[in-house]
């Protein structure tokens, strides 16, 4: 085994990206709906601070990456995983909500606004936090079926 000096800067990073995404892809395996959605939910909140943190390193290729690993989340994570029509006016509100912090997302990377990020990340807080609210009584529901 290599000692952790003795790596590259580069191969360090490659191989704690390589265990994240091993961790990341158990949880997934083991992870019930709503725990899927959750980490979604968690996975935005980490790119929006890694925008954040590019930004104010002046790290462009970082910055693009992390939002558009936010974009991607709430686009094809959250936005996708909608049942608007079992969901009624909350799955429409909810649907306009992701529609508009994925705007929101473009215009942030386009002009570096971390308030942009900022307002993105306090519009989808509330919606983290009910979500993760209901986890015991959806896991009470689902023992019970």
């Amino acid at each position: 085994m290599l000692a952790p000096a003795a790596m590259s800067r580069h191969a360090r990073q490659a191989h704690a990206h390589a265990y994240s995404r091993v961790g990341v892809e158990t949880g997934v395996d083991a992870a019930t709906p709503h725990q899927l959605v959750t980490m979604l939910f968690d996975g935005f909140g980490d790119a929006i601070a890694q925008a954040r943190n590019a930004m104010q390193r002046r790290d462009i290729e970082a910055k693009c990456k992390a939002i558009t690993r936010a974009v991607r989340i709430v686009d094809e994570g959250l936005k996708a995983s909608l049942d608007v029509r079992a969901g009624g006016k909350l799955g429409e509100d909810l649907l306009a909500l992701y529609g508009y912090v994925a705007v929101r997302l473009t215009q942030a990377n386009l002009h570096n606004d971390a308030a942009a990020l900022d307002e993105c990340q306090s519009l989808l807080e509330p919606v983290r936090s009910a979500w993760a609210a209901i986890g015991p009584a959806v896991g009470i529901a689902a023992r019970a079926q």
